[in-house]
């Protein structure tokens, strides 16, 4: 196999790994509070996290450019920083998976964090242990298999986003073009043995997942 196969596999693999990472940090982050915390308006907060999950990716990547675009004030203030545009950059690709995968980490998180027995992390308190030393030894190691559960989702669903990272990141060779871009590209130039290659090792990749998430849950 030639660099025009590799060269979509590793950059797919390179923003959905460092995707990931932003996600699980942020899915803990907002799972831990959304599951400890009653609040006004806590069922409009927690659609908001989850509504990238059901937008079409079109819808997302609109709404990205609408954010990070030229035109809008955090796009300027960017630019003016890094004297660069983040539309069509790798960084743009980043922002779109993150944003596709973040739904599917949160809500593993959150659900994980409020299986625990409040029991527990109050007697921690009781014997003199601080929020960071519960989070850290005890919320996550009993939300262990939702984490991870969550966190390999994340990973599949970020290798697989499409239709956000064409229209914020573009399709670059080599720079934003992933594998889903790549098989569109393939496709529509009549290059169907490439295409196969690409489409076999998303299949093979996703199925991989799946069956990870099974094992990790039963």
């Amino acid at each position: 196999m030639d660099t025009s196969f590799w060269k979509p596999v590793v950059l797919s693999v390179e923003i959905a790994s460092v995707s990931s990472v932003c996600v699980l940090l942020l899915g803990l982050f907002f799972g831990r509070l959304m599951a400890n915390r009653e609040f006004k308006g806590k069922v409009l907060v927690d659609t908001l996290f989850l509504l990238p999950l059901v937008l079409p990716p079109t819808v997302v990547g609109f709404l990205l450019i609408m954010i990070f675009g030229r035109n809008s004030p955090a796009g300027q203030l960017i630019e003016w920083i890094f004297q660069q545009p983040v539309m069509f950059t790798w960084w743009a690709a980043l922002i779109a998976s993150s944003v596709v995968a973040f739904p599917l980490m949160y809500q593993s998180s959150r659900v994980g964090f409020e299986a625990i027995d409040r029991d527990i992390e109050n007697a921690a308190r009781v014997d003199g242990a601080n929020e960071w030393k519960i989070l850290l030894f005890i919320s996550i190691p009993l939300a262990l298999k939702a984490i991870i559960s969550g966190a390999i989702l994340s990973f599949a669903r970020a290798l697989g986003e499409f239709g956000a990272t064409l229209m914020f990141a573009g399709n670059i060779p080599g720079k934003t073009q992933t594998i889903p871009t790549a098989i569109y590209v393939a496709i529509d130039s009549g290059n169907m043995e490439l295409a196969w290659l690409w489409v076999i090792s998303m299949i093979v990749i996703s199925f991989l997942m799946l069956i990870s998430v099974h094992l990790i849950r039963t």
